[in-house]
């Protein structure tokens, strides 16, 4: 492999920004230093101050391989993902067929081993009626097990009872949940279908996916989880509400973990009217008060990851009226940018940042020699320049669907180059030829 001298950078790591030089050799990184002029390298990429990240970990995307491949594929995503500096990423069962036997699982693995630009772990799904693979799965396998407490986008919800707390109790890893409590959902549903028809204004779809919807099904998730004593990850939330079943305490600490997703950071309800089904998604994006609420949570420390819920729709999907079109955005290319705002506006720092798409998604998840820049890890990079806008529109889309819900946004950071397993993926507004993303391994 081509060793890389990355020289006078901003790195920002393990709560430390420090102005220094890092070596890549054979994938890892093999030194950091103030002044690493003297190293032998095959290339020499001038960082000119600017910011040098471990890249982001995405504890969360929908790459829609197999089976609805129309809308994105592994290679395609991933190609999108190393341009918005996401180095990693955990791939949802929701596909077709769903990823609910150990077989399934290893095939999305065999086609990502060909075809990732960024390194890839799968979930496996829990169903009402699988748990004899949950039990088999080696948690050396798969990055977790995901749970859909709520219907969403594939019908995987898992509404027995029995069959909740069962997985609950002989999950082998992590259990992520999807928390909407679906009898919720429906009953708003006939109750709008009554006074609106077939007609729905997308305005209604947080009332639809209501905060109380939200709150039940997470509130159940947490009891079972104490009851059963499961390392249990609730995934993307979207009210202040569900923040009271949550704890500050230090990630070491917790068995309960949550994340919230950069749309519900930075979209709020008022944006319906413009981006109407465009920013469909589930949970819903609730009030501006909620995306207040969530931001605070994530500096203070009661939500411990940032993801994306990456979910690609083609654009024809998502123009259908509002009870037939699709939940879910396109995102990984932007999210790093969109989520630094908060940087330029001074609610986060950058030491947030890092934390909480590298750091504590490597802790959580038990990843393997990542998500830090430290000697002798792999050398999963983002070089990011503060200074430099991203104007949306000027860009391409590397998304199959070809579109993007930040359409019309200039965010005040740019991605100008991504290191995946030390191999320059992206750079200079360009995307290399060849995948070298890797399977994730865990210290489990």
């Amino acid at each position: 492999m081509v060793s890389i001298l990355i020289t006078n950078a901003l790195t920002v790591n393990e709560g430390r920004l420090n102005h220094q030089d890092l070596l890549i050799r054979n994938g890892r990184i093999e030194a950091i230093g103030g002044d690493l002029s003297r190293k032998d390298a095959d290339r020499i990429v001038d960082a000119d101050g600017r910011a040098l990240f471990p890249g982001m970990i995405d504890d969360q995307v929908h790459f829609r391989e197999p089976g609805l491949t129309h809308k994105g594929d592994i290679r395609s995503e991933s190609r999108a993902a190393v341009a918005g500096g996401i180095t990693s990423y955990m791939e949802m069962p929701n596909t077709s067929p769903p990823t609910t036997t150990i077989d399934l699982l290893e095939e999305k693995h065999r086609i990502a081993r060909d075809t990732s630009f960024a390194n890839y772990s799968f979930y496996l799904g829990g169903a009402n009626d699988n748990i004899e693979a949950v039990k088999r799965l080696d948690p050396k396998q798969a990055c977790g097990v995901k749970v859909f407490m709520g219907a969403s986008t594939g019908n995987m919800l898992v509404d027995d009872p029995h069959a909740l707390e069962q997985i609950f109790t002989h999950s082998p890893t992590i259990v992520a949940t999807h928390c909407e409590d679906s009898p919720t959902i429906e009953e708003n549903t006939r109750r709008f279908q009554a006074i609106h028809g077939e007609d729905i204004p997308i305005v209604l779809h947080p009332a639809i996916r209501s905060e109380a919807a939200c709150y039940r099904s997470t509130a159940l998730a947490v009891e079972l989880a104490r009851r059963c004593n499961t390392r249990l990850h609730v995934l993307h939330l979207s009210t202040a509400r569900e923040l009271a079943l949550l704890s500050s305490m230090p990630l070491e600490a917790k068995r309960i973990t949550a994340e919230v997703c950069v749309h519900h950071l930075l979209f709020s309800g008022t944006d319906y009217r413009d981006k109407g089904n465009l920013i469909k998604c589930n949970p819903a994006i609730k009030t501006e008060e909620d995306r207040r609420q969530l931001v605070s949570a994530l500096r203070e420390g009661t939500i411990d990851v940032v993801g994306t819920d990456h979910a690609p729709h083609t654009l024809a999907e998502k123009q259908q009226p509002y009870l037939r079109a699709p939940s879910g955005l396109p995102l990984v290319q932007h999210a790093l940018v969109s989520l630094l705002e908060h940087v330029h506006e001074g609610a986060l720092t950058l030491e947030q940042v890092v934390e909480k798409t590298a750091h504590n998604p490597a802790h959580l998840f038990d990843v393997k020699e990542r998500g830090y820049l430290r000697e002798g890890y792999w050398a999963d990079l983002v070089l990011v320049d503060l200074n430099r806008p991203t104007v949306v529109d000027d860009q391409p889309i590397h998304y199959r669907c070809g579109w993007t819900p930040f359409a019309g946004r200039t965010f005040r950071s740019s991605i100008a180059a991504t290191f995946v397993s030390g191999h320059l993926a992206f750079f200079d507004g360009k995307i290399d030829a060849e995948p070298a993303g890797q399977r994730l391994a865990f210290n489990r």
